[in-house]
C-alpha cells in the first residue's frame, strides 16, 4: 500500500499500533471508575505544561507529560478531599489547567506550527523520539496493569472494601493517575490535545455496552481502538484531513453502529419470543379444542 511509503506514515501506524493498546484498556478502568472526564482533564493540563515548555524553550513532549501527571495526582487529591463531590475536582482541574494555557499562550504570538499538531494531532508530528516515547510509555503501562491487575480490579469495582481489606488504595490511585497523565501526553501527537479522551472514552464505550465480561471488554476495547486508529490514520492520508479528528469520528461511527446494531438484534429477539409464544398459544388451543371434540 502507498501509504506505507513513507516513514512518517510507518512511525505514525505504529505508534498509533501501541496507544490502540494502553489507551482503551486506562479507558476500561476510568469508565468503570467513573472517571470519563479524567483524559479530557489531563489533556488541557498537558497543553498548559506545552505552552510552558514553548516559552522556556524546553521540550513541549516532556513538559507536556510532566503537566499531565501532576494534574493526575491533583485530581485523585481533590477527589479524595471532596468524596461527596468527586466530579469537583476534575471540574477544578480542567478548568485551571486550560486558563493556564490560554495565559501562557498569549505570552506568545509566534507559535510554530509543530504546536498546533500539539492541539489538533499530526502525522508528521511523531518523530523517532516520539515514538520512542510511546513506546516506553505503553511498555511501562503494560507492565504496571499486569503485574497490578488484581489490585486494580478490586479497586475499580469496590474502592471502600479493597482499602478496608488493607491495601494501599491511595498509593494505588496516585500511580494509576500518573500512569493516565504520561499516556494522554504521549498521545498528543496523534490525535491531538483537544481530542484525546476520544482514544480512552469511544472504545471503552463500545467495549462496556457490547462486551459481557471485564477481560472481554479488555479485548474489544483494543479491538475497537486498533480499528479506529488504523481507518482513522489511513483516511486522513488519503484524504489530507487532520488524523485527531477522523480518528475520533471513526471511534464515534463504530459507537453508533454498534448501538444500533444491538439495538436490532434485540428487536429481532423479541419478534422472534412473541412469535414463538403466539405459536405455543396457537398449539395449546388446537390441543384445547381437540380434546374437546
Amino acid at each position: 500500500m502507498a501509504v506505507f511509503d513513507y516513514e512518517f506514515m510507518q512511525r505514525a501506524f505504529w505508534a498509533g499500533a501501541m496507544l490502540g493498546i494502553i489507551a482503551p484498556v486506562l479507558g476500561v478502568y476510568l469508565m468503570l471508575r467513573r472517571q470519563a472526564l479524567m483524559a479530557d482533564t489531563l489533556s488541557h493540563v498537558s497543553l498548559a505544561g506545552v505552552a510552558l515548555g514553548s516559552l522556556l524553550g524546553m521540550s513541549p513532549a516532556v513538559t507536556g507529560i510532566a503537566a499531565a501527571v501532576l494534574g493526575g495526582v491533583l485530581v485523585d487529591g481533590l477527589r479524595r478531599a471532596y468524596r461527596t463531590y468527586s466530579e469537583m475536582s476534575v471540574a477544578i482541574i480542567m478548568t485551571s489547567g486550560l486558563a493556564l494555557a490560554i495565559v501562557l499562550m498569549s505570552l506568545r504570538t509566534n507559535w510554530s506550527k509543530s504546536f498546533s499538531s500539539y492541539l489538533f494531532g499530526s502525522i508528521v508530528a511523531v518523530n523517532d523520539a516520539g515514538l520512542w516515547l510511546i513506546g516506553s510509555v505503553t511498555a511501562a503501562g503494560l507492565i504496571y496493569l499486569f503485574v497490578l491487575r488484581r489490585p486494580l480490579y478490586n479497586m475499580t469495582f469496590d474502592e471502600e472494601t479493597a482499602q478496608i481489606s488493607g491495601m494501599q488504595v491511595k498509593r494505588l490511585s496516585f500511580s494509576f493517575a500518573i500512569l493516565t497523565g504520561m499516556t494522554v501526553a504521549a498521545a498528543m501527537p496523534i490525535v491531538g490535545v483537544l481530542l484525546v479522551s476520544s482514544l480512552m472514552v469511544l472504545p471503552a464505550s463500545l467495549a462496556l455496552r457490547m462486551a459481557s465480561g471485564f477481560t472481554m471488554a479488555i479485548l474489544v476495547s483494543v479491538a475497537a481502538g486498533w480499528l479506529g486508529i488504523f481507518s482513522g490514520l489511513t483516511i486522513s492520508y488519503y484524504v489530507n484531513v487532520p488524523p485527531g479528528g477522523t480518528i475520533s469520528l471513526m471511534l464515534l461511527l463504530m459507537l453508533l453502529s454498534a448501538m444500533l446494531a444491538q439495538k436490532l438484534l434485540r428487536r429481532q429477539g423479541r419478534y422472534k419470543q412473541q412469535a414463538l409464544l403466539m405459536g405455543q398459544g396457537n398449539r395449546t388451543t388446537n390441543l384445547r379444542e381437540g380434546v374437546e371434540r
